[in-house]
């Protein structure tokens, strides 16, 4: 089935549905399929690693973010020699012998050959924090798209098709999704007290998904249950939401990394392993503050983002299907 090193091959063929001219696809017909073997003397010069959050476009919380490393799709595409009439990519992986098990997502051919200023490459990935990738992680390869959703980054690819073809085919449109929205920023919670006691501080935590727009602040607001919500008001806007504080890059990254340390030189971070940037587009961050309540009763305790060009969440893309970033809501009982 392709589903391990030894047997993984990649396909790279024009549409035979249009005329997109490639002059040595890569085929297995042909016996020029890219294999393995192939792909690891490529990634001798061409890897790349970089940080990135998996998220779901209608899921509430991100799936969790790692140290992905592969090859860039681009270096792979002109392998089979594309000359022209091309204006998208079409990609799927494996699946069975019905149709409507295949799962595809689709690019425009100019983000898989250029990269816009600071974005990281679309990449054909084969390790997940310095580990070779497990078939559950979509192993032995996946395509990994640095500024979408995770339905676009397919797993156990096997198949790209190059076409004239304009129009994306991707499964998640079909379901009533937009499919090229970029990551969102948007903060939830983490740990918040269910009981506490009138007067005690107590620790909030949560994360934050560092969007396209990147990070400015996370602020937290909390209201007595009771107290009515302006009808003309549906994001709070006029609220007296508070900062919390947006935690540093950890000394310990986690995610099974030997020591919890970095391998050498993720695009993100210096020579030194500091990052170059914080908050790191399309990643998370933790954040936190301390709360106290004076008065006992049942409270509403809201969080919100505000991106770095000053845009309170769920603003300027609040539309659930283009990505989940909808304000969250706890609840706090305070007892005397």
């Amino acid at each position: 089935m392709g589903l391990a090193p030894e047997t993984w091959q990649l396909e790279v063929v024009p549409d035979p549905e249009s005329n997109a001219e490639v002059e040595r696809p890569l085929s297995k017909a042909a016996g020029t399929a890219l294999d393995w073997a192939g792909l690891m003397k490529l990634a001798e010069t061409k890897a790349v690693r970089f940080m990135f959050v998996m998220s779901c476009t209608n899921g509430k919380t991100p799936c969790g973010m790692g140290l992905w490393e592969g090859v860039p799709l681009r270096d792979v595409v002109w392998l089979a020699k594309p000359t022209g009439n091309i204006r998208r990519v079409f990609y799927y992986g494996y699946h069975n012998n019905d149709p409507k098990q295949r799962f595809q997502s689709s690019l425009p051919i100019g983000r898989v050959l250029e990269d816009p200023p600071g974005e990281n490459p679309v990449i054909l990935c084969y390790k997940l924090n310095n580990q070779w990738l497990t078939p559950k992680r979509g192993g032995p390869v996946r395509m990994i798209v640095p500024d979408g959703y995770g339905n676009k980054s397919v797993k156990w690819l096997q198949r790209i098709i190059l076409t004239n073809n304009p129009q994306a085919n991707d499964t998640y449109a079909e379901w009533n999704n937009d499919t090229v929205s970029h990551i969102k920023t948007c903060a939830r919670f983490i740990h918040t007290p269910e009981k506490v006691k009138a007067g005690q501080a107590v620790p909030i935590t949560g994360l934050a998904q560092v969007g396209m727009s990147g990070l400015s602040k996370v602020q937290y607001w909390l209201v007595p249950e009771s107290e009515p919500l302006s009808e003309d008001d549906p994001y709070f806007t006029k609220a007296p939401w508070i900062d919390a504080d947006i935690l540093p890059p950890p000394e310990h990254w986690g995610g099974n990394l030997p020591e919890g340390k970095l391998p050498p030189i993720p695009r993100q971070f210096d020579a030194a392993g500091k990052p170059i940037r914080w908050p790191i587009p399309n990643t998370i961050v933790h954040w936190a503050a301390l709360l106290r309540i004076e008065h006992a009763g049942k409270y509403d305790l809201y969080c919100r983002t505000i991106d770095a060009n000053g845009t309170a969440q769920p603003m300027p893309r609040p539309f659930p299907k283009s990505g989940h970033n909808a304000i969250q809501k706890v609840q706090i009982v305070v007892e005397e």
